[in-house]
């Protein structure tokens, strides 16, 4: 194994080696999820007439009166004449505030008849949402890079935007590679395990946005590793391996990524669990040999994968991280970074990290179970004391 290096070095060399993808129109209805690749200015005001905060009476601000009610402004269907000091309007929430009004006087404020009302006191720009007030006319509302969620789409929709240009989504094969993995539902021969990797990087990959092209299993055969590889680096932006990457007589994926014109930018990380981590590059398409063991893959699929398919796509792809304070003591390890799983806490001296239950090894899969980030534990001697301050991935 060549040198190791840190996780910054590691996570900088995979960002030098990406080149982000081009765009296309999304339709708002299938944009959740996807990130955006144009600044969205909005071309009218939002809302775009002044209006009503609650239902009430649309009057001219003044004293305490009776005052003649001479229609209705509903929302859609506008009071076509003017409100003077002597009139109200009766209006709904969200509908248009009529010429020449002023304030809305709340109903259960006032007392009504057929063709009268009575308000109290009322003061200019009482329970009126002004036109702009959200959005002036003009305005960037959403840049570029940005993830589209809920609110975002709503704010879009509320410009009238029907479409928006996003970042095309990275297409991304995953392949497990072992003679002992066996798909979930399948009996169990001896010495064979249920193939869990496939699903949780395959979950990992769809949460970050991109899309899952292909999902297979490799046999611990040259040939076949080979052929594998070949037709998911033919057809994929990036291309992801779990398992047969370090120097066993059976981790055939190193040789056959070099055979097939990969070129090496790393092998071999600081860090644990996660040491026999590879990656490379061939015109572009990204691929990258993570360890075989669960939480291994799913750690370095978060250290490494995620920030680059994150670049792809244009967004930010500076980590995620808060600091909190270790709930016990942990042991360092002297040569390399470990990424502890846990769960955060809030109390009463910020965030607290808590190691999740049970043991904390490479194959132990339930130890990311209830995990909201990994606490990244520097290398050294001794322990990292019960209150010091770390930082935390999130996850």
């Amino acid at each position: 194994m060549s040198e190791l290096i840190t996780i910054d070095e590691a996570r900088r060399r995979v960002l030098d080696a990406v080149t982000r993808l081009g765009d296309e129109p999304v339709a708002l209805s299938d944009a959740l999820g996807r990130v955006l690749a144009e600044d969205v200015t909005s071309g009218i005001p939002v809302p775009p007439f002044d209006s009503s905060a609650m239902d009430g009476f649309a009057v001219l601000a003044g004293p305490a009166a009776e005052r003649d009610l001479v229609g209705e402004a509903r929302a859609g269907h506008p009071f076509a004449g003017a409100v003077s000091s002597g009139s109200a309007v009766r209006i709904s929430t969200g509908a248009v505030v009529p010429e020449g009004a002023d304030a809305v006087v709340p109903v259960e404020q006032t007392t009504a008849g057929k063709d009268r009302v009575s308000v109290p006191d009322s003061r200019p720009g009482q329970n009126i949402r002004r036109a702009g007030e959200d959005i002036p006319r003009g305005a960037v509302v959403l840049q570029a890079g940005t993830p589209l969620g809920p609110a975002e789409l709503g704010v879009a929709a509320s410009v009238g935007r029907a479409e928006l240009r996003c970042a095309q989504r990275p297409r991304v094969a995953v392949l497990v590679t072992g003679d002992e993995l066996t798909e979930p539902g399948a009996a169990l021969a001896p010495g064979a395990i249920y193939s869990s990797n496939a699903y949780s990087l395959g979950a990992q990959i769809e949460r970050s946005g991109a899309d899952l092209i292909a999902r297979a299993a490799i046999p611990d055969d040259p040939g076949e590793t080979r052929a594998s590889l070949a037709q998911a680096l033919d057809g994929a932006d990036v291309v992801i391996v779990s398992g047969g990457v370090s120097v066993g007589p059976h981790d055939h994926v190193k040789p056959a990524l070099l055979e097939l014109g990969v070129e090496e930018h790393f092998w071999g990380v600081r860090l644990r669990p996660g040491k026999p981590t590879w990656f490379g590059t061939r015109a572009g398409t990204l691929a990258f040999g993570l360890p075989g063991n669960p939480v291994s893959a799913m750690v370095t699929f978060q250290l490494f994968v995620r920030p680059a398919l994150a670049a792809l796509q244009g967004r930010r792809a500076e980590p995620r991280r808060a600091v909190a304070r270790l709930s016990a003591a942990l042991p360092r390890n002297p040569q390399r970074e470990q990424a502890i799983r846990v769960r955060l806490v809030q109390s009463d001296n910020g965030l607290t990290a808590e190691p999740t239950k049970g043991a904390q090894g490479s194959h132990v899969l339930t130890s990311m179970l209830e995990a909201d980030g990994l606490a990244l534990i520097a290398a050294g001697d001794g322990e990292a004391a019960a209150g010091e301050r770390v930082e935390v991935e999130l996850l």
